[in-house]
């Protein structure tokens, strides 16, 4: 395939993807269109769990305080915020904001209905962008690539590689988790993140990261 197909493909699908309403008709409340960003060619690409409503009204993902908290993260490896967003690609197991919990604290997790009706997407994506770095961020888009209920204490810290792939997973950087202040749980962080900083040293070493690591200022 041509440069200009694959850029027709891609474009194709940014299309499909925005004006999908499957999750909709199936009788699902969630708010379109389809949230993400990035180009064609990315090396990296981050997976989050579904866009929230700040993400649809700036129309980009990871927009609001767990946005900040995961540049936080990336910054230790050298990866800018404005460059990632420009450059690499950013998406989610489900690309539609799915409402508030019905407690009104939190956003909805996709019901396994939704996610399987947008994984078709995501395995576009994948196929088109063909990264070679993927970063799956919080428990639901870990599990596209371990199996479910592995706990985040046996993965965070760890990588493992899937069809020419390095996959480096991240735990959700919400300020409503818990999980990532827990010191153990820190140190585990620090390891992705040294992780993914050799990656990314490997895939763009004309980009430098900073010296030393202070991860406890950033969870």
């Amino acid at each position: 395939m041509t440069v200009k197909q694959r850029e027709k493909q891609f474009q194709d699908l940014l299309g499909r993807m925005h004006i999908c309403r499957l999750c909709l008709n199936a009788g699902y409340f969630i708010e379109p269109p389809a949230v993400t960003k990035g180009k064609l060619g990315a090396r990296i690409m981050t997976i989050g769990q579904a866009p929230g409503v700040t993400e649809v009204k700036a129309g980009r993902p990871f927009n609001a305080g767990s946005g900040t908290r995961l540049f936080k993260w990336l910054g230790q490896t050298g990866i800018g915020e404005d460059w990632f967003r420009n450059t690499q690609y950013m998406t989610a197991v489900t690309k539609c904001f799915p409402g508030k919990n019905k407690s009104g604290s939190g956003d909805r997790a996709p019901s396994p209905e939704e996610q399987a009706l947008c994984r078709p997407f995501l395995t576009e994506e994948l196929e088109l962008i063909n990264p070679e770095l993927i970063i799956p961020i919080g428990r639901l888009a870990i599990s596209v690539f371990y199996p479910r209920g592995s706990k985040l204490e046996d993965l965070i810290g760890n990588q493992t590689k899937q069809n020419d792939a390095w996959i480096v997973p991240l735990p959700h950087p919400s300020g409503a988790s818990r999980w990532h202040q827990i010191p153990e749980n820190r140190a585990r962080i620090e390891q992705a993140i040294e992780l993914i900083a050799s990656h990314f040293q490997r895939l763009f070493p004309e980009l430098k990261a900073p010296e030393g690591n202070k991860l406890d200022s950033l969870v």
